[in-house]
């Protein structure tokens, strides 16, 4: 089975254009695939899946070049403005790609907690299953309820959660995170990245143990097929390494037989994304 991160960014820095990246910090340089494979080759990775860092169709056009270039960049997953009338054009056109896999907004940077059950949003998300693509949930955990209800109205459409909604783990916060991620759980067409997890924690301090209350959840809801690990590298840059988000898990997933370990660490990103169970690069 191959191993892949389901969750990874690229960039080439520009303040102009990442201002969310702050001066000084190890994200504050060129993050590029070369770099990735130097990280995941020792560990055994083979793929990833590149996510949207800003909201541009310029950017989802230049990662797919990327992927072009790339055979180890396995999927796309950009931005399209969804409230755009014409939204169905720019999906016809980069869905012709084989590697643009899914969408993605910035959901958590909307002041709006119910920006996507607006009326234009909603049409756009709609739209998604007409092209086989994916939509990946970028919420904060108080953003839960709308997302909960935006998955109930379009169960045929693929949804997953990124990092796993951001709980509060630095203040130990669990509820009501926990309940509104067993709601979402319920629904089958959500699936969970177990990822970004160590960004929420104390950057300097955390601890392995600080994470197990929310794994333990996150696993008992959704189970061993609908769960994938992400790195959400290079941002996890800020509180750990690449390995060191990677042994973390895997020393999470080591409780796991050896079906649910390999489905966890690449098969459920390979059948969400890419509709497969295997695959060779």
């Amino acid at each position: 089975m191959m191993r892949l991160d389901a969750h990874q960014h690229f960039w080439r820095y520009d303040a102009e254009q990442y201002p969310w990246i702050p001066p000084g910090s190890a994200l504050h340089r060129d993050w590029l695939p070369a770099d990735l494979l130097a990280l995941q080759q020792p560990l055994g990775f083979q793929g990833s899946i590149a996510v949207q860092a800003r909201q541009s169709l310029a950017e989802s056009d230049w990662l797919l070049g990327l992927a072009d270039a790339c055979p180890a960049l396995l999927g796309v997953v950009g931005w399209v403005d969804l409230r755009h009338p014409d939204v169905a054009l720019d999906l016809a056109r980069l869905a012709r790609h084989p590697r643009f896999v899914g969408v993605r907004h910035v959901v958590q940077d909307e002041a709006d907690p119910d920006f996507m059950l607006q009326p234009e949003f909603q049409r756009g998300l709609s739209l998604l299953a007409d092209f086989d693509l994916t939509y990946d949930f970028l919420v904060f955990h108080h953003q839960l309820p709308a997302t909960l209800e935006v998955a109930r109205r379009l169960p045929h459409q693929a949804f997953v959660l990124d990092h796993v909604a951001k709980p509060a783990i630095r203040d130990r916060g669990f509820e009501p995170w926990a309940t509104h991620l067993r709601a979402l759980a319920k629904l089958p067409n959500v699936h969970c990245k177990v990822s970004g997890m160590v960004t929420e924690a104390d950057w300097k301090r955390w601890r392995p143990e600080d994470f197990r209350p929310y794994l333990d959840l996150v696993f008992e809801a959704f189970g061993p097929t609908r769960v994938m690990f992400g790195s959400d590298w290079p941002v996890c840059l800020h509180a750990a390494a690449y390995d060191r988000v990677v042994a973390l898990l895997e020393d999470y997933a080591s409780s796991l037989d050896s079906a649910q370990r390999a489905a966890f660490f690449g098969g459920n990103a390979l059948r969400f994304y890419l509709g497969k169970t295997s695959l060779t690069v």
